[in-house]
């Protein structure tokens, strides 16, 4: 009777151990203080203006809340691009290429270039208030907005600077881990983006007179620009 009982408590106590693992790697494969940590230095982050900042702003002002959730699509789009290649170690394989990486600056150096030019471009400040410039499609909201992040060879170093310092190795299923972050990240960036999406759809209001549509337009050009220019000098020169 006892030797069934100390069986059946043994296999009670696999059950917890294999439930216990279960929920270790793939229920909750980062730990939740490592997870908060993560969440305070992503946040941080996701906070400092970029590309993106600029690229939603524009759109958001020039035609409005639902294009700006369009584009806000697109840089959560390109996250999701740059976690699957982290999973795959293919952003090993690209930074620990020169060509490749340097390929990667320049080609996001130049997309980030054109959309600043377009700032400068003939009928580019009416915002769509006079309706002499067609609004922007969502479609190219969030091509613009994915191509901007997926190209940005910052994220690339943001995912093998700041990720790998919240991987636990012993733990285990680094993929699960990677996909952990990858999400909070996103998860952050949405509500940061959003937020900025509000704003410059309520700056509207006041942004009727073409004096400041031009002011506007042309100053997100030159800081994407600026932002080209600042890409290819630390990445490639």
């Amino acid at each position: 009777m006892r030797q069934g009982i100390n069986a059946g408590s043994k296999t009670i106590c696999r059950l917890d151990d294999w439930l216990g693992v279960f929920y270790l790697k793939l229920i909750m494969p980062v730990e939740i203080s490592i997870l908060s940590a993560f969440l305070i230095a992503a946040a941080a982050i996701v906070l400092s203006p970029g590309p993106d900042t600029i690229i939603i702003i524009r759109y958001t002002m020039s035609s409005g809340k639902r294009i700006g959730i369009a584009t806000v699509a697109g840089v959560q789009l390109g996250l999701v691009f740059h976690t699957v290649l982290a999973i795959f170690g293919i952003t090993v394989i690209i930074a620990s290429s020169e060509m490749l990486f340097k390929g990667v600056a320049i080609a996001g150096a130049l997309y980030l270039a054109w959309l600043g030019i377009q700032g400068f471009l003939p009928g580019s400040a009416t915002f769509g208030f006079s309706g002499a410039l067609p609004e922007i499609s969502a479609h190219k909201a969030w091509r613009d907005a994915f191509f901007s992040n997926a190209l940005n060879p910052k994220v690339i170093v943001l995912y093998l600077a700041l990720m790998p310092n919240f991987i636990d190795l012993e733990r285990g299923n680094t993929g699960a881990q990677l996909a952990v972050l990858g999400t909070a990240l996103i998860i952050i960036n949405i509500f940061w983006q959003t937020g900025l999406v509000i704003a410059a759809d309520k700056a509207r209001d006041w942004l009727g007179t073409p004096g400041v549509q031009k002011a506007v337009s042309w100053t997100t050009g030159a800081i994407l620009i600026f932002f080209a220019a600042i890409m290819l000098w630390t990445n490639v020169f």
